[in-house]
């Protein structure tokens, strides 16, 4: 009689988590993390940085990204990702 035993995901699992940054029609993955906790605490802070700066962002008429936390994989980067600052929009950083 065989039995059945679940081993954990080997190392080379490359799912992690991503923050996705989005304007528009367009979006980015602005941070990856191993875990989901470690992702919605970094998605938590970039909405209160674009808080902290709301009205010089409404001044300088710049569009607001939305933030979410979504599954990703290593290999679905693009070639030369690189993360985005929390402000990084602003600087023209975004594309």
């Amino acid at each position: 009689m065989s039995q059945v035993i679940n081993l954990p995901r080997a190392a080379s699992d490359d799912t992690m988590w991503g923050v996705i940054a989005s304007l528009g029609r367009n979006s980015r993955v602005a941070e990856i993390f191993p875990s989901r906790t470690a992702a919605l605490a970094d998605r938590a802070w970039r909405e209160q940085q674009v808080q902290a700066y709301a009205s010089f962002i409404r001044m300088a008429q710049q569009p607001v990204p939305n933030y979410t936390v979504a599954p990703i994989r290593r290999a679905d980067l693009p070639r030369g990702w690189k993360p985005l600052p929390a402000l990084g929009f602003l600087r023209g950083k975004f594309a």
